[in-house]
């Protein structure tokens, strides 16, 4: 494949959702000899992780998705420059506002999308218009996939490539003790969860789930690492069921993640978040942990039911407690668990193997075009 210019645009400032994989993306794209440039909206921390990876920012561009006429006119004339000056062969777009400016600044460039969640593919008008001119489109999960189908986005133009997984960061030699010494976990089995304390994600039915399970496994911890808006209203529930010392709230992580993941005997995720590709399982994977997870975004893909970890059947705290005991009430189920998910990480979700699958997608829609 000759080398591309390839411009993503994101049209998002937090550090959050498919902010990271499109960093990863974009320096796997580097990696095979391609040319990539990222536009994304200035002044937070994606802006700062991109500078700090080494990734080419394009300068000059607002990318406010606030409704400001004149921002938007800017943007439209930059990108118009950048895409006839830098010779770029690919606009991939991340997003609905930058998808719009893609498409309307495209020039000779191919036109892509990556749908990271399944609320972002819109039906009607004027979305209908919008998906005609774009060349192919990227479903990070089999229902992404399905509601592009729905909509009219014809089937040769829509691919699913799931997530990936920096393996070299997430191993399972990775040492836990100092977390667990941290929260006092003690030496029981902990359930852990990474994800932003916001609604629809699930925390009421793991915490739930985890009061059953202390009827089984009563020295068992569960940590939840992230932070949101729903704190307050989780530690009540918490505090309200008498659980302020099973359960610990460690706030956001990030340095040490790793490490985090590697104090858990099991990983649980009950929600898919912004990002459908569900990184946080993934990562947890990676580090050799079996997943409990709800059939929600690209979960039901990525974990094998049995052999990975268990997806739940129904969405009842019962259901949760039943599926978490069967894991940690056998320690060679949870080794065994752990390896086969890690094996699966580096067979299907190696940040390598999404890179050639992007590039096929690039390849395939510029001789299309041709």
């Amino acid at each position: 494949m000759r080398p591309l210019t390839i411009l993503h645009l994101a049209a998002n400032r937090w550090w959050t959702g498919g902010a990271d994989p499109i960093i990863r993306l974009a320096q796997g794209l580097e990696e095979h000899g391609h040319r990539v440039l990222l536009g994304v909206t200035p002044g937070d921390r994606f802006e700062a992780k991109a500078r700090e990876a080494g990734v080419s920012l394009v300068p000059g561009l607002r990318l406010s998705v606030r409704f400001a006429p004149h921002a938007v006119l800017h943007d439209l004339n930059r990108l118009r420059r950048l895409v006839r000056d830098e010779r770029v062969d690919v606009l991939h777009a991340h997003h609905s506002h930058d998808h719009w400016l893609a498409t309307l600044a495209r020039g000779s460039a191919a036109a892509v999308r990556t749908f990271h969640n399944a609320r972002a593919v819109r039906r009607g008008w004027p979305s209908a218009t919008l998906y005609r001119r774009t060349d192919g489109a990227i479903a990070v999960s089999r229902q992404i996939w399905e509601r592009c189908r729905a909509v009219g986005i014809p089937a040769e133009q829509v691919w699913t490539i799931g997530g990936g997984v920096d393996l070299r960061r997430f191993t399972p030699d990775a040492d836990g003790q100092a977390v667990r010494r941290e929260f006092g976990l003690g030496q029981g089995p902990v359930v852990g969860s990474v994800a932003r304390l916001a609604p629809n994600r699930g925390h009421e039915l793991l915490i739930h789930g985890f009061a059953r399970l202390l009827r089984q496994l009563p020295d068992a911890r569960l940590l939840l690492v992230g932070k949101g808006e729903m704190l307050p209203k989780l530690q009540a529930l918490v505090n309200e069921l008498g659980l302020f010392s099973q359960i610990v709230f460690s706030g956001y992580r990030d340095h040490d993640l790793p490490q985090v993941l590697a104090a858990l005997d099991c990983f649980a995720l009950m929600g898919a978040g912004s990002d459908e590709s569900c990184r946080a399982a993934l990562e947890a994977m990676a580090a050799g942990k079996p997943v409990v997870a709800r059939r929600v975004g690209a979960l039901p893909e990525t974990i094998v039911d049995g052999e990975t970890g268990i997806l739940l059947g129904a969405d009842r705290p019962e259901a949760v407690a039943e599926a978490l005991l069967a894991v940690l009430g056998d320690p060679e189920r949870v080794r065994r668990m752990g390896k086969e998910g890690r094996r699966r990480a580096e067979a299907e979700f190696n940040p390598e193997r999404r890179v050639q699958q992007v590039e096929q997608v690039y390849l395939t829609i510029l001789e299309r075009r041709r």
